[in-house]
């Protein structure tokens, strides 16, 4: 089954030996921690060996801890992905599509990505990924591996990096080469 990356996103390499208990990692996972809400602007861009040109897609991205998560992409159309306890809704034009995410299990990890590190949810994140950290506090990298097979027969590895408390990129590396790299820009005041 192939996930779109934006769903990935929504539903955010050396893996074991930096996740290691203590030092930067804690440090940054509680850092994110004490962040309740995010607004950023962002851009995507999907690289698909049966695309020749990859498809490109840019808006904002909505946080309101610890698990209401909103994708509004602008451009080149106006749709929407928000998650919200447990519940995806997304929206195109006059269609709407809910998902309880309870009912697809193979999608959670996916969610859990970015909504356990946004919430510095180390339980979460360990749960469902083998996590490797690099860095630290100024730049930091999380790679984030699939426990589960179905999925990691899908996914090979979720890179995020960021600094601080704010992630600026989101890479999602499928296990069929193809490719999606979120850029996320700085935080845009209320």
């Amino acid at each position: 089954m192939r996930l779109p990356a934006a769903l990935l996103l929504l539903v955010l390499p050396t893996i074991a030996a930096a996740a290691a208990p203590g030092g930067d990692f804690d440090a940054l996972m509680q850092l994110l921690a004490t962040r309740h809400q995010g607004h950023v602007p962002y851009t995507e861009v999907h690289e698909m060996a049966m695309l020749q040109e990859p498809l490109r897609s840019s808006g904002e991205l909505f946080y309101q801890a610890p698990d209401h998560l909103e994708k509004r992409t602008l451009t080149p159309r106006a749709e929407s992905l928000v998650l919200d306890h447990g519940v995806l809704t997304a929206r195109r034009g006059t269609r709407t599509h809910v998902l309880e995410l309870a009912a697809y299990p193979q999608i959670v990890p996916f969610v859990e990505s970015i909504r356990a590190t946004l919430a510095g949810d180390r339980a979460a994140l360990e749960h469902h990924f083998q996590v490797g950290f690099s860095g630290d506090l100024a730049h930091w990298t999380l790679e984030l591996t699939p426990r589960d097979p179905a999925v990691a027969g899908t996914v090979q590895r979720i890179t995020l990096e960021g600094t601080r408390d704010a992630i600026q990129t989101v890479t999602i590396r499928q296990s069929d080469g193809d490719r999606s790299v979120v850029s996320i820009g700085p935080e845009i005041p209320p």
